[in-house]
């Protein structure tokens, strides 16, 4: 399959030339599976193979680009697509900028990603691992939902300017399960990333969940006081967090229109805590890496902070291409974001629980409908969800009705960082909408952060 894309590709590279056609051709093929639950029953189960087809066409400072969903049979569609491309770019208002056009040195292909055991596997195994997921805890009252995706990604691209080509393989998978009390309101969560089937691990599934409903059954459940609280993040939370930060925060291109906290003089400068150590690390095969950009430069490890020092924008090329400046090798679907773990000793929520404590401590693990308030201060608020616990100092245990966090980036991850855990997971931020393109983050399993404030207290769940 592998050397009939890739010749699909030289196909329409020399009829682009042909007909005297500037171009680049971007290759996005999926095998995509999902089932889902609702009410414990599955809900969905289904699954589909797509070929996306990107063609821009370049004419000195106009661009254009025609997408098409297709077929590699279907070869002179394709080449119809081209044609529509040039006519296109000939209507196209000029950028103020010259746009990039890559020229491969030479070819590359990567398949260190793909697992074809995780690539394909069966509508029975997703439903056993559920099974043994959440084995014993459904009830009449409790009830299950969530998500299981996996399939594998392919993509390819080619340009009249190189004869080489370049190929990505990965195959992935994102668990998302949550059980929730049909009367109490209450819901908790539990997900897994993976990057080969050996990764997948229902049992720590069930451990997490199996502890979230034995505190929310046996615990108390109420309104906390608004006011400042020591918080610990979970994994998920992390994530997310850290997403926020790489549109918001080390973009070039989101730094230069004004819709950035770091400003350009802070490179070099202490931005966050010195625990904050920050890097773009291809390496790391659970992130679904791109070892070269879709410009044909070599990716290796970017840091992005190093002990809160920030170390420099990351640049994608288009951006560098109208700012002037070079770009880092961050043309890519995603990065592989990696935040290095602490030297605390926890690894499980169990553990956290029993760690002594000298204050109450409130522990958020997913941050529910994230959004952003004020970009330029790294400002943003979300909700408590799926699992908030609050550990009092005298060993008790509080269930939390939700509670919002409206909070800028620079002090959550400032100097009011306590610890990090040594512990790392892997936070799968995966959409589900448009082209399938798994993403993780490699994150500390626990971060505290001291005398964070909670802006609003909700009077039930």
């Amino acid at each position: 399959m592998k050397d009939r894309i890739l010749q699909t590709l030289h196909d329409l590279r020399a009829y682009a030339l042909s007909k005297g056609v500037e171009a680049a051709f971007f290759y996005h093929e999926e095998d995509s599976h999902l089932m889902r639950f609702a009410n414990s029953a599955i809900s969905l189960n289904t699954n589909e193979h797509l070929i996306r087809l990107e063609i821009t066409a370049f004419d000195g400072q106009r661009r254009a680009s025609y997408e098409m969903i297709t077929d590699l049979g279907k070869l002179d569609e394709m080449k119809q697509a081209v044609d529509v491309a040039a006519e296109m770019v000939k209507h196209a208002m000029p950028l103020s900028y010259p746009p990039s056009n890559p020229i491969y040195a030479q070819d590359f292909a990567d398949e260190s990603a793909y697992d074809p055991q995780l690539g394909s596997l069966a509508s029975e195994e997703r439903l056993a691992y559920f099974n043994e997921a959440v084995k014993g805890l459904e009830t009449d009252e409790i009830k299950l939902s969530g998500i299981f995706s996996s399939g594998t990604n392919v993509t390819a691209q080619i340009t009249t300017r190189s004869e080489h080509t370049q190929y990505f393989k990965t195959s992935d998978a994102q668990v998302s399960m949550v059980l929730s009390h049909s009367e109490l309101k209450w819901e908790v969560i539990a997900e897994q990333s993976a990057q080969k089937k050996s990764e997948l691990n229902p049992s720590a599934l069930h451990r997490d969940l199996s502890f979230l409903m034995e505190r929310y059954q046996q615990e108390s459940a109420q309104q906390i006081p608004v006011g400042k609280y020591d918080i610990v993040f979970g994994s998920a939370a992390i994530g997310d967090l850290l997403s926020i930060m790489n549109w918001i925060g080390f973009s070039g291109g989101s730094m230069k229109r004004g819709f950035s906290f770091i400003a350009e003089d802070r490179l070099g400068q202490k931005v966050f805590s010195d625990k904050f150590n920050l890097t773009d690390d291809p390496t790391r095969l659970e992130t679904f890496p791109f070892r070269r950009d879709m410009m044909g430069m070599e990716r290796k490890p970017f840091p992005i902070f190093e002990k809160g020092v920030f170390q420099g924008f990351t640049w994608y090329q288009d951006d560098a291409d109208e700012f002037g400046v070079p770009a880092t090798g961050h043309t890519v679907m995603h990065k592989s974001l990696t935040l290095a773990g602490g030297d605390v000793e926890v690894s499980t929520l169990e553990e956290l629980a029993r760690m002594p404590r000298e204050n109450d401590i409130l522990y958020i693990p997913f941050l529910h409908y994230m959004n952003i308030v004020n970009p330029s201060k790294g400002l943003i608020t979300a909700s408590s969800r799926f699992g908030a616990l609050l550990l009092k100092k005298d060993g008790s245990i509080v269930v939390p009705f939700n509670v919002r966090v409206t909070q800028s980036l620079l002090d959550i991850f400032g100097d009011k960082v306590a610890w990090m855990s040594k512990a790392q997971s892997v936070n799968n931020t995966s959409m589900s909408y448009g082209a399938r393109n798994p993403t993780a983050i490699v994150v500390p399993t626990f971060i505290r952060v001291n005398d964070l404030e909670i802006s609003h207290s909700n009077t039930s769940y």
